[in-house]
């Protein structure tokens, strides 16, 4: 998703609220929660699927998959732009982040946490 796009995105939520009246109930606490609450439902779909399932959804769950993750989206971009934080400036600065944190010499094809390698 270009910068552009997550722009784009970000105003058609600030209309979206305004339209409705619904900036008031905004707060970054309650999209906080009411992000909690999606990423509660998109687990729904997937608690008690085998994971060799997971790789080849039925078309309906795909879809319920699709929407929530959209839902997850949605209010990540809105929280970010309450806080008022490029989400795309601060994805890029993470994965340089992490990069450092993981470099592949040390992380390549193991999942151990960078502060729990030995030294």
């Amino acid at each position: 998703m270009s910068s552009n796009e997550l722009t784009e995105l970000k105003s058609e939520l600030q209309k979206f609220a305004e339209d409705r009246d619904w900036d008031q109930f905004h707060s970054v606490k309650n999209l906080l929660l009411a992000l909690v609450g999606e990423v509660g439902e998109l687990t729904e779909i997937f608690q008690w699927l085998e994971s060799s399932s997971i790789e080849t959804l039925a078309p309906e769950t795909k879809i319920r998959a699709e929407q929530e993750l959209a839902d997850i989206l949605l209010y990540l971009i809105r929280i970010a732009d309450k806080l008022d934080i490029d989400l795309n400036n601060a994805a890029k600065r993470k994965l340089a982040l992490n990069a450092e944190k993981y470099p592949v010499s040390q992380s390549k094809g193991n999942a151990i946490k960078y502060n729990q390698r030995e030294k």
